[in-house]
């Protein structure tokens, strides 16, 4: 293998992941040679329709992928988060990589302690349903409306007063260079993110071994197993993309803990529990943990939104 091809997303975050895909590759391959294919998602081109209001899964995945289909590209990189959960048989997550930093942060005019500090009443931009249960959860006086657009532009709309704050990816900002737009970032144990929030995944063709041997090198095992075992709880609820719910895993030492709610839209109906266990046992853990939540309600609640 001389030249890599790999199908991105093209906006200025996905270049910049690919970018991080790349260096790692390079560390072990020096002679190999690169070529990025930009593709435009869905979620590029459709940047009006609010999040929750997408009944298909893929949104933002799905066109990148289908390089990889067509022999058009040899590996597709991707926010985890925003993969489909569930199997496919003729791609595989071949790597994992680079989560340092999983959890959410809210942007809005000068350095606030906790939310208590916002304003009563105060408009909150965010497509999320996950973080606008938890917003309205912790503030039923906050006014949650939908905001698109990549990562400067929601900045700006919260600069240009449009909005008093806005909820974003701390990995994304801090790979965009923008973490001294940060006003409070949040404990992921308790502002519980997406599953797999802030990972990096590389895809490839399930019969293609050479790069499958090639991607298995900067295959990173802790992002691996808290991305994954977070993805299993949400598969176990049988939870989509765009639900009001959040799962965190952490590992310590030989032990792993697992965080996760389930909510209604609005932050009133809202279960959350943890769990924790042997590392070796993670998906054990991430079966027990769904298990309980759907005990207390989660299936209804999720069956409803």
């Amino acid at each position: 293998m001389n030249k890599l091809r790999i199908a991105t997303r093209s906006s200025n975050l996905a270049i910049i992941q690919t970018q991080i895909v790349v260096d790692e590759i390079a560390k072990h391959n020096p002679a190999l040679e690169f070529e990025i294919v930009e593709i435009k998602s869905e979620g590029d081109i459709d940047k009006k329709k609010p999040l929750w209001k997408l009944s298909e899964t893929g949104f933002f995945t799905a066109a990148v992928e289908n390089a990889l289909r067509q022999n058009k590209a040899d590996i597709a990189v991707h926010s985890y988060k925003d993969l489909p959960i569930g199997a496919n048989d003729k791609i595989v997550t071949a790597a994992v990589l680079d989560r340092r930093f999983c959890q959410d942060c809210l942007i809005c005019t000068g350095k606030i302690e906790s939310l208590k500090d916002l304003p009563k009443g105060a408009k909150i931009g965010t497509s999320s349903l996950r973080r606008k249960a938890q917003l309205l959860h912790a503030r039923s006086d906050l006014k949650c409306e939908p905001i698109r657009g990549n990562v400067p532009t929601r900045i700006n709309q919260v600069e240009k007063g449009q909005f008093d704050g806005t909820v974003l990816a701390y990995a994304g900002l801090e790979r965009l260079g923008l973490i001294d737009k940060i006003s409070l970032s949040f404990d992921p144990t308790e502002f519980i993110p997406a599953p797999a929030q802030g990972a990096i995944a590389v895809q490839a063709r399930a019969g293609d071994s050479a790069t499958l041997k090639l991607l298995a090198e900067i295959d990173d095992k802790p992002s691996r197993i808290t991305s994954d075992t977070e993805r299993l709880v949400f598969h176990r609820l049988k939870a989509g993309c765009h639900v009001p719910a959040g799962v965190f895993a952490q590992i310590t030492g030989d032990n792993i803990t697992v965080y996760a709610f389930v909510s209604d839209e609005n932050g009133r109906k809202f279960i959350n529990r943890k769990k924790q266990g042997a590392l070796k046992s993670a998906k054990k853990v991430a079966e027990q943990l769904a298990d309980e939540l759907l005990k207390a309600g989660a299936g209804k609640l999720l069956k409803n939104e």
